[in-house]
């Protein structure tokens, strides 16, 4: 786990199965993206078999199989999506192919598991609704910032116990290490990996849906710029947007790529929820100046201040029930409607996001 570059961080939890090995078989197909190897360490942990993988890049494959000795390579994209044991293909290629690469793992019969943005256009989500209608087979997205962090997934538990009374406003902001040097190039054009506020915005408004409670939500104002980057001139460095749901709850996020090199991890991630009786703050990856590790959880209610780290106390239970919704035809690890929901929003405030013009622009 690489707490400093966070494409590369693949976070580890502890083993619990819902499946026995070998019962579901699941393969990675493009590995573009570090995220793959988070996806990868979570269905396993929950009982997964990964039986194959395949990427048209050898030197990706080298790694990968250096990091799960014994993974069978594919000659073949064909190769995965005709293999009969097969129940799921999990892809982190390049954001702008993830759509196209899922409508035909669901032709072939078979669940989706995608790494965020799933989508970069309205009509690519258009087409997986569809498909999902048509062939009843799950196409899951990795928003990893709330799915594979344990305060966050605390914090879930803590809303849902009535700790802090309805929650009326949300701030969450998603700071990230840009290190230009090892990114590839696809990574500076937003017409392959959608805009700040659709890739990395999309975490924010998956993680404020779901607090909230909420099933829709309008996109008031958004704003995108390349502040700093002018040598990338498509690339967009900060991103916000505000939000109010359904419900009446507000949101406000900010996302950028400048996070410094003195921070002992790739981004201060944090989020700040407010209820009607009380707060909580949420400190994901670091307490900055006091504490390295992660999951820092603080509470404010009417009792007093409290303070929590239910780091490997909480686990990631998602990978376990998607699992089983795949097997069983649930939805207990996230409605289909939420995970598109979420990417919806997150196209539509990239969409009308005004573009801040800044020297040298």
């Amino acid at each position: 786990m690489n707490k400093s570059d966070g494409m590369n961080y693949a976070p580890q939890g502890k083993s619990n199965a819902v499946v026995s090995h070998g019962e579901f078989p699941f393969a990675a197909l493009g590995l573009d993206h570090g995220h793959i190897y988070g996806m990868c360490n979570g269905l396993m942990e929950a009982g997964a078999t990964l039986a194959a993988v395949y990427d048209s890049d050898p030197e990706k494959v080298k790694q990968f199989t250096a990091r799960y000795p014994g993974v069978k390579v594919a000659s073949s994209e064909e190769e995965i999506l005709q293999n009969p044991d097969i129940k799921l293909v999990a892809s982190a290629c390049i954001p702008v192919d993830r759509c196209d690469l899922g409508l035909r793992v669901l032709d072939h019969g078979k669940h989706y598991f995608a790494d965020k943005p799933a989508f970069t256009r309205l009509d690519q989500l258009d087409k997986a609704r569809k498909k999902t209608a048509e062939t009843g087979l799950k196409w899951a997205i990795y928003y990893s910032e709330r799915l594979h962090v344990e305060s966050a997934i605390f914090a879930g538990e803590l809303i849902k116990s009535g700790a802090i009374g309805r929650v009326v406003q949300v701030i969450g902001t998603g700071p990230h290490r840009a290190n230009v040097n090892s990114r590839p190039a696809w990574f500076f054009d937003p017409a392959y990996y959608g805009g700040i506020l659709c890739d990395i915005g999309s975490h924010q408004i998956e993680q404020f849906l779901y607090y909230v409670g909420a099933k829709d939500a309008k996109v008031l104002h958004s704003k995108v710029a390349n502040y700093h980057f002018k040598q990338y001139p498509k690339f967009e460095d900060f991103g916000d947007a505000t939000l109010v749901a359904d419900n009446g709850a507000t949101f406000y996020f900010r996302v950028d790529w400048f996070t410094p090199d003195g921070l002992g991890a790739w981004g201060d991630g944090r989020v700040m929820i407010l209820g009607t009786d009380g707060y909580i703050e949420v400190r994901k990856y670091i307490d900055i100046a006091r504490d390295k590790s992660s999951d820092h959880v603080y509470l404010v209610d009417h009792e007093g201040e409290k303070y929590f780290n239910p780091s490997g106390q909480v686990g990631f239970p998602f990978f376990g029930q998607l699992i089983l919704d795949c097997l069983n035809g649930t939805e207990n690890a996230m409605t289909q409607e939420h995970a598109f929901k979420a990417a919806e929003l997150s196209i539509k405030a990239q969409q009308q996001a005004l573009r801040i013009e800044t020297p040298n622009d």
